[in-house]
């Protein structure tokens, strides 16, 4: 048996979903709540194999109540429940460990096998979802690492422009055309969001100065 709790602020969303829900023999509606505060309350103490939550909450958001129940209650499955597609509910939802994420204009057939889906331990996001979260995780590890993007060569370019070398000097060190120097140099300030040379040296020397502390600590 499939223990469920259903949070939703609208009442007769929450008693359409419960009937939906409870009219399966392998499915039992064990709670029901209309706010974040209430949710996070009963969860844990009834410890559903699933939570059906509404993102929108009036006291809060349900990727909270998500996250909050989750911690303590891990095996918990949220299925987050919306009435529009939200990529940013959508990336905070995955974020808090949310196995799935559906729109409340889903058929009733497939909200009972989404519910089925998430107790059995599996995932609900598409293939289209979970691509786009690995994008924006991407992007988010860039920002954090500003050399991510950059290849082996142009690192090395970067490093020279630190220490002030020329177009000509870097292709004579490297020995690569005067030319190619200077494409590497446009790609360079292209992936680095940076429009002057001399923002490139700065953060050249940023770096270098950063691994330099890290070499004092290691005894380097």
């Amino acid at each position: 048996m499939i223990r469920v709790f259903l949070v939703d602020d609208h009442e007769v969303v929450r008693r359409g979903v419960a009937a939906l829900l409870d009219a399966e023999d392998d499915i039992e509606i064990v709670g029901e709540a209309g706010t974040a505060e209430s949710a996070v309350a009963r969860i844990p103490a009834l410890k559903p194999d699933v939570a059906v939550l509404d993102v929108r909450l009036p006291d809060g958001s349900g990727v909270d109540v998500c996250r909050e129940v989750r911690s303590r209650v891990p095996e918990l499955a949220c299925l987050m429940l919306t009435s529009y597609a939200d990529e940013e509910a959508l990336f905070n939802a995955v974020m808090a460990g949310a196995a799935g994420y559906v729109l409340k204009q889903i058929h009733g057939s497939d909200l009972v096998g989404a519910v089925r889906t998430v107790a059995a331990g599996q995932s609900l996001l598409d293939p289209r979802t979970t691509a786009t979260m690995l994008q924006r995780l991407r992007e988010q590890a860039g920002r954090k690492d500003p050399l991510a993007a950059l290849t082996d060569q142009e690192r090395h370019i970067l490093e020279l422009i630190g220490e002030g070398m020329t177009n000509r000097q870097i292709g004579d060190r490297m020995y690569l055309a005067e030319k190619t120097v200077k494409n590497y140099v446009s790609n360079l300030l292209s992936k680095l969001n940076m429009q002057r040379r001399t923002q490139v040296a700065a953060l050249a020397a940023r770096l270098k100065a950063d691994q330099g502390e890290g070499g004092d600590r290691t005894g380097g």
